[in-house]
């Protein structure tokens, strides 16, 4: 029996991103979600509750998403998971760097965290998706009333399309939404109420969508 993890948001630095502490409360053990600022009052959250980072998880090594990937690493001696495509520029800020496949399960204690493969915004893209409780971390694929940008030189729409549509959407629709970024209405969302409102999503198309994200 899987253990239902405690997801912590906390919103650092001057860009609004959002870091996330997953812990465990069975086996004390713990994982961060792209340390990108403020590493110290992450890890303030983790001495409060006892627990024991042993994961970092990354969503995509942008600078905003891995500015504090070398403070959390050192003080942490956590393992850095991320997509492989991911794992050269995590090694310049980490030693202990491993790539995860598409689906395969990171445990958390008695929980786990399943990567989902979801390039478009880089090609590297992981969402995190927590069974228990029912949760996904979405970086900058998804964030909540919008989506995160195909202008880059290595993003690319098709696949942005078809991660949205094809990738978060086999997920259920009642998981709860934890974005990279604090840019909506709301902290957090759901996939329903994404599905419903987000023009990134009801733009389901590909000439629509890039319409909406106004690149060719």
């Amino acid at each position: 029996m899987r253990s239902e993890l405690e997801i912590i948001q906390m919103e650092v630095g001057l860009l609004q991103n959002f870091c996330e502490v997953i812990g465990c409360p069975e086996t004390g053990d713990a994982a961060l979600v792209d340390p990108a600022f403020e590493v110290d009052r992450l890890l303030a959250v983790v001495r409060e509750r006892e627990w024991t980072v042993r994961t970092i998880l990354l969503t995509h090594t942008h600078d905003d998403h891995v500015a504090g990937l070398d403070e959390a690493a050192e003080a942490t001696g956590a393992v850095v998971r991320c997509h492989p495509m991911e794992v050269e520029r995590a090694r310049a800020f980490a030693p202990r760097v491993e790539p995860v496949s598409d689906g395969e399960e990171v445990t958390i204690g008695a929980g786990v965290a399943r990567a989902v493969f979801t390039p478009g915004h880089t090609p590297g893209c992981v969402c995190w998706y927590l069974p228990q409780p029912g949760a996904v971390i979405t970086g900058d694929v998804l964030f909540v009333g919008s989506c995160g940008g195909v202008h880059y030189p290595d993003s690319d729409s098709v696949a942005m399309v078809h991660s949205l549509q094809n990738r978060l959407g086999a997920l259920p629709e009642e998981t709860k939404l934890y974005p990279g970024h604090d840019y909506g209405k709301t902290p957090t969302s759901t996939l329903l109420w994404e599905r419903l409102h987000n023009p990134a999503l009801t733009n389901d198309t590909l000439d629509d969508f890039r319409r909406y994200k106004k690149v060719r």
